[in-house]
């Protein structure tokens, strides 16, 4: 017997507002840097607006890339909480990275942005998230992150 081969089902949407990044500087991690989550929207498989106080607590490896690890809230409408969790890399050529970190409009196709994305609620409703394997696809910029999550079969 083979295992199945795995596809994608497109799961739901996310565009998280970001604050000014802050530089932690390096430490015996990395070049540590955190970014403010301050709110945004899940649309798709559920509906939540994102909560302020979440954050991105990135690494900035010696070869440029960045290791991506947000964690945040949504509250859907009725109440309920989703605890979001990514994890993954954006990486590039130096000049296109240096470009995001303006806040310069890029190409997409110009930089490398994917992530693991987690999922964690109480409500009944949506417990079937938690069940699944989800990745996305992202875009940095200026003021936001938008990705597109897919569940994997």
């Amino acid at each position: 017997m083979r295992a199945p081969a795995p596809g994608l089902e497109p799961a739901f949407e996310v565009e998280a507002r970001i604050g000014a990044l802050e530089d932690h500087g390096v430490t015996r991690a990395g070049h540590r840097r955190v970014v403010p989550i301050t709110g945004g929207r899940v649309t798709g498989l559920f509906t939540a607006d994102i909560l302020p106080g979440g954050a991105d607590w990135q690494l900035v490896r010696p070869d440029g890339a960045i290791e991506i690890d947000t964690r945040y809230s949504a509250r859907t409408a009725d109440g309920g909480h989703v605890y979001i969790r990514t994890f993954g890399v954006r990486s590039g050529r130096p000049e296109v990275l240096e470009a995001l970190l303006r806040g310069d409009a890029v190409d997409p196709s110009d930089y490398y942005f994917r992530l693991g994305v987690r999922l964690e609620t109480s409500v009944p409703a949506l417990a079937a998230l938690e069940q699944s394997v989800f990745i996305a696809s992202a875009i940095r910029e200026a003021d936001r992150v938008r990705y597109a999550a897919y569940r994997v079969t």
